[in-house]
């Protein structure tokens, strides 16, 4: 797809990885690029995503608009978690498909993987079982777009393409003690507790599961190339390639952020998944893409853009 002459439509491209994506795009010569927000444009609501396709005339949609957060912000509200994913999608593809826009990427999660899917994660394992239950409603919610963009590529021809990236950090994350990740909670928390003079740190679980982590730059050249190179039907992981223990990423956070107490695990909290890593051979072999930020320099850069907000 020559992008570079194409209309877009961007959905959360003013958010932490749709603000990258916007830059590459610029980066690839493109200048029609819309960005709706969501204080004019409910992506939830027929009568806003058809009068912003109108307007647009849009050649191709980047969905990336999304509810998300960590587990305790997943089992304070699932419902929303559901609804809302689960209905963006929908009507931001079928409206997509009634106004004639030529490709649909639909950005998925991690989350939609079964609980026990057998490590490294390949694309075919997605429909194995049911995911981790503190993450269930939201992973199978953004599943949803994957199941419908197949459907309407068998029934319609339409080109839906999608895409599931793991957990991504990097600057400009969302650092709220609410709703924030793994990386920008442990940061945070961190840099609080050597700022105060405390001695420890509590965490949840008990530091056993692991995590595999891809540099938000990385995630948004991943996704134009997709845009770019790729127009089949199956799923493509986005990651890094590398697992990490929850453990010995709190020890690499410490050290970045100079916290020298200790680490306590409150083993009642819950873990979430056990394991995620990514096969990530198939976006390597469909698009040419692979991550090139080595994880202790994003880690190093995200620490650092948060000590620059003051925070």
């Amino acid at each position: 797809m020559d992008i570079a002459n194409t209309r877009i439509i961007v959905t959360g491209g003013a958010g932490f990885l749709g603000s990258r994506v916007v830059s590459v795009l610029r980066g690839r010569g493109c200048t029609h690029i819309t960005v709706p927000r969501s204080a004019t444009c409910d992506l939830r609501d027929r009568d806003a995503v058809q009068r912003l396709y109108a307007e647009t005339r849009a050649d191709l949609v980047i969905h990336l608009a999304a509810v998300v957060g960590g587990i305790g912000a997943n089992r304070a509200s699932p419902g929303r978690f559901f609804y809302d994913n689960a209905i963006m999608g929908i009507e931001t593809l079928e409206q997509a498909r009634v106004a004639g826009v030529k490709k649909y990427l639909s950005i998925g999660t991690i989350c939609a993987y079964p609980k026990h899917t057998p490590v490294p994660f390949h694309e075919d394992d997605i429909w194995n079982g049911y995911p981790e239950e503190t993450n269930a409603p939201y992973g199978l919610a953004k599943k949803m777009a994957l199941v419908q963009g197949q459907a309407y590529r068998e029934q319609y021809g339409f080109n839906a393409v999608h895409l599931l990236p793991v957990n991504l950090y990097g600057p400009g994350d969302n650092f709220d003690p609410d709703s924030s990740h793994v990386i920008p909670a442990l940061i945070r928390k961190m840099i609080e507790a050597q700022r105060a003079g405390a001695a420890e740190v509590v965490l949840w679980g008990d530091g056993s599961p692991t995590r595999e982590f891809l540099y938000v730059d990385d995630a948004a050249d991943g996704i134009v190339l997709a845009a770019e190179r790729y127009d089949g039907s199956d799923p493509v992981n986005l990651g890094s390639g590398t697992e990490i223990a929850i453990r010995n990423l709190a020890t690499e956070v410490a050290t970045a952020v100079g916290f020298q107490g200790r680490v306590v695990w409150d083993a009642t909290k819950p873990n979430g998944q056990p394991r995620r890593s990514l096969d990530t051979s198939r976006a390597a072999e469909r698009f040419g893409f692979r991550a090139r930020t080595p994880f202790g320099d994003g880690l190093r850069a995200t620490v650092d853009w948060y000590r620059q907000q003051g925070s």
